[in-house]
């Protein structure tokens, strides 16, 4: 298929976008010279992303006796976009720092801009707590969408059913299903109220020591969670507005930490990850108990759909893999397809 031909509004308006970018990369490198120059600069130490104030970021002091204090800080464009659980390498100043390195990042949480290019919105986060309750209706496929999406970046998912004191006759059999579908899978499942506080304990000492992240659809009583565990945690985006100069607010994710250790890295954008750039292998490769048939299908180009010798209809057929969650691999295939 020949590349459509752009119109001259079209070309103009590209054209326009590239030079806005460039010339506010340039800006920033300038502030950023400026501040490197700077004499009065204190020395390279490491630091910590908690958030982005219009065009600077906040750093959080790692080492130290300033360990725990905040700044703004300026950046360089030829960094990179810093997002909020970059690990960097900063200097401090009055009244701005300036970012002068970031560390590699261990993962990176992604979701698509306006224009359709992949942004990272969090970095080195070491599980994904995926939230359901009764009500709404929880759906497995929704969940398999998220378990395939923390394989593909490598994070470490846990299941959270959440409101499980609102569980009825309408509702228990299908919670029981789920909770244990994915235990028998080998994921971590946890009972969750916030009414009762049944299994937050649990909760925190899964949360303990890692950067963690909250998904899972409106409703399900994420907001409650984090407001169970930090209860402080909207009296700190107030303070930590309130302590940055200017009058930019902060519209991205927002770290927060744990009292007993560990970090929380929260936005609404973040609240609804899902399943956005992937492919049918990715798909597949997140399905955990289709992972020992993969390969071994007569076909190499096998698409798992009805050819002779699949290896993964075998199981299938041997109920090695349920139906349920073929079904569910089937329609998160259509689905991308249909994007």
């Amino acid at each position: 298929m020949s590349k459509r031909k752009l119109t001259r509004r079209q070309q103009w308006r590209i054209d326009k976008i590239q030079e806005e970018r460039s010339a506010r990369a340039a800006k920033r490198d300038q502030v950023a010279d400026e501040h490197l120059n700077d004499t009065e600069l204190g020395p390279e130490q490491h630091g910590l992303i908690i958030t982005h104030f219009g065009t600077q970021v906040v750093v959080e002091s790692t080492e130290g006796e300033n360990a725990g204090q905040h700044q703004r800080c300026h950046f360089r464009s030829n960094l990179g976009s810093l997002v909020t659980g970059d690990r960097v390498v900063w200097r401090a100043g009055n009244p701005t720092g300036v970012v002068v390195a970031v560390m590699p990042r261990d993962s990176a949480l992604q979701r698509p801009d306006p224009h359709g290019d992949m942004k990272t919105v969090a970095a080195n986060i070491d599980r994904i707590m995926i939230v359901v309750a009764p009500y709404p209706e929880p759906h497995a496929n929704l969940i398999d969408r998220y378990l395939v999406a923390a394989n593909a970046i490598e994070i470490e998912p846990v299941l959270v059913i959440n409101k499980v004191d609102r569980i009825d006759d309408a509702t228990r059999e299908k919670v029981s299903y789920l909770e244990n579908t994915y235990r028998e899978l080998g994921y971590t499942v946890l009972m969750v109220s916030t009414k009762t506080d049944r299994g937050l304990d649990e909760l925190r000492e899964y949360l303990k020591n890692y950067t963690s992240v909250f998904v899972g659809q409106s409703g399900v009583g994420k907001s409650s969670l984090i407001n169970a565990l930090l209860p402080e945690s909207n009296l700190r985006v107030g303070d930590l507005s309130e302590r940055q100069q200017g009058t930019h607010t902060t519209t991205s994710a927002l770290l927060l930490h744990f009292p007993d250790g560990g970090h929380l890295i929260d936005s609404p954008g973040i609240r609804e990850f899902g399943l956005w750039h992937m492919e049918e292998d990715e798909v597949l490769e997140g399905f955990i108990e289709f992972k020992p048939f993969i390969g071994h299908c007569k076909f190499r180009d096998c698409s798992h759909r009805h050819e002779p010798g699949c290896a993964i209809l075998k199981a299938l057929n041997d109920g090695q893999i349920s139906e349920t969650r073929m079904s569910s691999y089937r329609y998160i295939l259509r689905t991308l397809n249909e994007n």
